[in-house]
């Protein structure tokens, strides 16, 4: 492989094959990536336009219905509402640096694939579905690790602070990038990796793969070093192009199941021994105590985000029984509760990006909203649970 740098965000890979690929690397909220892309198609004339988007976000941005037909009881019980809530809030965040930037988060994504249709271009859609790169990206965190993720997510969403169109712009320069990702690699392992090594070889992949000798691949400036590296290992036949074993969320090991369920029985084990040791009035008397903790602080937690008064009884009856039973979650009672008692509108998932970009925003959000009552109801009980060891302890 053959590799010329054009400028600062612009290589030409010519392959072994004589096929060639002009990657485009963009901040994802610059004007000037915007008119760089179309200037850069205009050029080439390429017969294939390759784009770093998946099936579910393309269809996302491109079809206006596609937030009002999302079913959010279905989202609560497929498990999915974390990763809905992390998209949310990067969404959000992206759409917050637009406004100041004057470029609509991904425009030069949409742009690119406007004018593969307007032209009769073939398009491929190279990156991996966003729920298998978020589930994995959890998946490979410790517990300090997700902790430190969600801070620094809700930290990106909230915080008020301006980037100029000059850094943005100067985030497009490898070096600085590379620097970026180096401190990411040093503080979240195992998120960095899903996040950005693994998408690297997958749009690379995916890029290689695709039919064309003359592509145009519209990519973030991040990933440019990683996919050119990549590529080129490919092209020299050194890795393989099967992505099965990263197209996939993890699944779940045996010692997740046992954690899951150890809480349950220490518990039950705790009241049982009381029940022995001092009594069947005493070991109801323990789970009494136990419950009322729990239910305590899931019904407090209820009452801070906000949640209906009606869900606040919810959150306090489920809670103590979702935690003896770690199939199900309060928050998957609480959160479709909240979008019953107040169901989501039209405008709502219309004004859905524009509402996760601010705190206002995640509480008058009736979809958001939902997300926020499932987040903290299920906090709230994991306080009370392990609150509730101490008593348990001081009552045998």
């Amino acid at each position: 492989m053959i590799e010329e740098k054009i400028s600062d965000t612009e290589h030409r890979l010519t392959l072994k094959d004589g096929r060639q690929i002009v990657l485009i690397g963009t901040a994802h909220v610059s004007q000037n990536s915007v008119e760089e892309v179309k200037a850069v198609i205009e050029r080439e004339n390429p017969d294939r336009i390759c784009i770093e988007l998946d099936n579910g976000r393309y269809e996302s941005k491109t079809k206006e219905d596609s937030w009002s037909n999302m079913d959010i009881k279905a989202i609560f019980k497929q498990g999915k509402a974390f990763l809905l809530l992390a998209n949310s809030a990067l969404a959000g965040y992206q759409k917050r640096l637009g406004k100041q930037t004057g470029a609509a988060p991904g425009d030069e994504i949409l742009g690119a694939a406007a004018i593969a249709k307007e032209k009769g271009i073939p398009m491929s859609l190279c990156d991996r579905q966003i729920q298998v790169t978020l589930k994995r990206a959890w998946g490979l965190s410790g517990l300090w690790a997700k902790a430190k993720l969600l801070s620094t997510l809700l930290s990106s969403v909230f915080s008020k602070e301006e980037i100029k169109e000059e850094e943005l712009e100067e985030l497009k320069k490898s070096d600085t990038l590379e620097k970026l990702m180096g401190e990411l690699a040093k503080e979240l392992p195992g998120a960095k990796k899903a996040l950005i090594d693994e998408r690297d070889r997958y749009l690379a992949t995916s890029i290689y793969t695709a039919e064309g000798s003359r592509k145009v691949a519209v990519i973030g400036a991040g990933h440019a070093p990683g996919i050119i590296k990549t590529i080129e290992s490919l092209d020299e036949g050194r890795i393989s192009t099967d992505l099965s074993d990263i197209s996939e969320a993890p699944k779940p090991g045996p010692w997740g199941k046992i954690l899951g369920w150890l809480v349950p029985i220490t518990i039950v084990a705790l009241i049982i021994w009381g029940s022995v040791k001092n009594g069947f009035a005493e070991g109801l008397k323990m789970f009494l105590y136990w419950a009322a903790v729990n239910s305590g602080c899931c019904f407090l937690s209820a009452i801070l985000v906000q949640a209906h008064p009606l869900n606040w009884l919810v959150a306090a009856v489920c809670s103590p029984i979702a935690v003896l039973n770690p199939a199900v979650g309060v928050g998957l009672f609480t959160g479709i509760a909240e979008a019953k008692l107040r169901v989501p509108t039209v405008k709502d998932f219309e004004n859905l990006s524009d509402d996760a970009g601010s705190f206002k925003g995640w509480f008058k959000n009736r979809f958001l909203h939902a997300l926020v009552v499932f987040f903290g109801t299920s906090l709230g009980s994991i306080i009370g649970t392990f609150v509730g060891y101490p008593i348990l302890a001081k009552l045998l």
